[in-house]
């Protein structure tokens, strides 16, 4: 009998098909015909493959086998644990001006600063949860401009957290890299997660530095610095309308810095960037034509035997090839706010997200969670919480339902409340949805014809991840 399934023509000759499993399979329009009138012979490989895969069953009670349960867990793996991320927006002030900043709105009041009994209570309510295995995220505007109420917040850490293992990061535009800061990140092991946004004209179009001098120079010679000190660095790109000019460039600049691997990333209509979308932000389609270039000269640095992935497709290809979710939040069903991620905000507020603090600097609070004088019990059961994570099933949303790369996607309620004033989607094809899709499709494209060395590539991306 036929198992539950999605699917999609993908030309005139073949059909994919996927189910809840994150499974896949490619079938001529003749296999797709026979499947659906159970004409697949018996002895046949093809029969084999479809019921390894969990798309034919010989009775429901296979749906409580062992193979299916381990492989719903591995594409769930992130439901079986608390809160995991706890960023800290230790403060909102900034040296920097970027024309998309998504931190603050042209409305807001940038002096703000997290005490440091603000920030022992925040990861005092952090440790609450129950995840054993924690990241805590500094984060700004530019964090290092409150660097000592880090340093209160992560001996605090130190003291309290026990058993649980915790790991550090703290994402900075490394203008105030000292080397009193070099060594206290070095002794704690704190990783650095700096923007490069492409080569110098692009990084300095987007990132402006508000005393006229070269952000460019800054983050290279602040990544320098990091190796040198063996802390463990990366980057981080956001691609704007001035950015789609130049997809080779913006590779080739990660690529000329030592940074292993990029992640392309698509603009969010929040803060500046939402009041400046006209000028900065840019259709779905344009994004996946600049995506679909960059991704292609990837794939020939790739070939020239460099390893260096793209990592929105890695997060894609780790479902798709191993049936295995990383625990990136937009891509969960439901998403990680509030259950996969917290974020505080200096004030002392506590939101779904980083995106939901990010709406709280457009005037609106509608995704906070209370403030760190509460419990980690009473954040979670708010009203708030479980309304996010019912608008992030897409398994029981009616455009995604039906999708055929359902089980491999997400929604983000945050971003589709600001571009919709609704946390539920409105309707298919939103821009979000837009760019989701059209990525999967080419991966499913490279997958489909099977040429052994981007499938090689693709495998030690995932493997290596």
């Amino acid at each position: 009998m036929l198992n539950h399934f999605n699917f999609k023509r993908i030309d005139q000759n073949s059909v994919l098909i996927t189910n809840d499993f994150g499974r896949f399979c490619f079938l001529s329009n003749d296999e797709f015909k026979n499947m659906l009138g159970g004409q697949i012979p018996e002895e046949s490989e093809l029969y084999t493959e479809l019921k390894n895969k969990f798309f034919l069953i010989d009775n429901r009670a296979e749906l409580l086998s062992e193979e299916a349960i381990h492989a719903i867990r591995e594409m769930k793996n992130y439901l079986f644990s608390g809160t995991s991320l706890h960023i800290f927006a230790v403060t909102n002030s900034c040296n920097l001006n970027c024309i998309y900043c998504q931190a603050k709105d042209k409305s807001s009041s940038l002096c703000g600063f997290m005490t440091a009994e603000t920030g022992r209570k925040a990861v005092r309510l952090a440790l609450q949860s129950p995840a054993n295995d924690l990241t805590f995220e500094f984060q700004g505007g530019e964090p290092l401009l409150n660097f000592d109420v880090i340093k209160e917040m992560v001996l605090e850490c130190e003291s309290r957290k026990g058993d649980k293992q915790v790991s550090y990061t703290t994402v900075s535009n490394l203008v105030l890299l000292t080397e009193d800061k070099l060594e206290f990140l070095k002794k704690y092991n704190i990783k650095v997660s700096t923007s490069l946004d492409g080569p110098r004209s692009v990084q300095e179009h987007n990132r402006c530095m508000k005393d006229g001098g070269s952000s460019y120079d800054e983050v290279q010679k602040g990544y320098i610095k990091l190796k040198e000190a063996g802390l463990d660095a990366g980057a981080i790109e956001t691609t704007t309308r001035y950015s789609l000019q130049y997809p080779e460039e913006i590779v080739n600049a990660y690529k000329e810095m030592g940074i292993p691997g990029i992640f392309l990333r698509p603009l969010t209509p929040l803060g500046f960037a939402k009041a400046d979308w006209e000028n900065i932000g840019y259709e779905p389609e344009e994004f996946l034509e600049f995506y679909k270039k960059a991704f292609r000269h990837i794939i020939e640095i790739n070939k020239g035997g460099t390893y260096f992935p793209e990592l929105l497709a890695v997060y894609f290809l780790k479902k798709i090839l191993q049936g295995f979710s990383l625990n990136y939040m937009e891509l969960r069903s439901p998403c990680g706010a509030a259950v996969g991620q917290l974020c505080y905000y200096y004030d002392g507020n506590v939101y779904t997200c980083d995106e939901g603090r990010m709406v709280s600097e457009m005037g609106d609070n509608a995704f906070r969670l209370g403030t760190v004088d509460n419990t980690y019990d009473e954040i979670i059961e708010s009203p708030v919480c479980k309304a996010t994570q019912a608008a992030s099933v897409v398994e029981s949303l009616p455009d995604c339902s039906d999708c055929v790369y359902q089980p491999y996607c997400g929604v983000c309620p945050v971003v589709t409340y600001a571009m919709d004033g609704d946390i539920f989607p409105r309707g298919p094809k939103g821009y979000r949805c837009s760019v989701y899709k059209g990525i999967q499709d080419m991966l499913f494209e490279y997958i489909k014809e099977q040429d052994p060395q981007i499938m090689n590539i693709f495998n030690s991306w995932v493997e290596e991840k």
